[in-house]
């Protein structure tokens, strides 16, 4: 008899991902392949600048905040700020999710290349004090220097 494999569910159970906070969230390429930035190019630098990215932003207006980003050879870490407010222009709102912000990232920008490159799903970090927070801001900061001892640096090869 096939059993499936349980898996470990990928969100905190019970919290309620679009409340006011800052989220720590990492996408992958699917199967890690190196499509965001030649590796070899200057270290860090993105594919668009923080005006380009910052249009996802608009998805949710105000709501939504790219604070930090940065993109990596096959993956991309942004730091999300959630500043829902109960009501836009006198009405109430529905306020955006992480797990919708991020379909919508990936949504668009499948769009815009014609076909997904993304892995299925993300993962999340709920940012719970300062500390964390800054600890985050610096890592996010410091990965692309630390490319070749990043989780997720293809092991086995050789970049010259």
């Amino acid at each position: 008899m096939n059993t499936l494999a349980i898996r470990k569910p990928n969100r905190l159970m019970g919290y309620d991902y679009s409340q006011n906070g800052a989220y720590f969230i990492t996408i992958c390429v699917k199967d890690r392949r190196e499509l965001l930035w030649n590796v070899g190019a200057t270290f860090g630098r993105p594919l668009c600048d923080h005006k380009h990215l910052s249009k996802y932003e608009e998805i949710y207006h105000s709501s939504v905040i790219i604070d930090k980003y940065v993109i990596m050879p096959n993956h991309v870490h942004m730091l999300i700020v959630l500043k829902n407010d109960d009501l836009e222009n006198g009405r109430p709102k529905v306020a955006p999710t992480i797990s919708r912000i991020i379909q919508q990232f990936k949504g668009s920008i499948s769009k815009q290349i014609g076909s997904s490159i993304w892995q299925k799903l993300f993962h999340d970090h709920i940012i719970r004090n300062e500390q964390d927070y800054l600890e985050i801001w610096q890592y996010i900061d410091t990965n692309p220097i630390k490319w070749e001892e990043d989780c997720f640096y293809p092991k086995g090869t050789t970049n010259t």
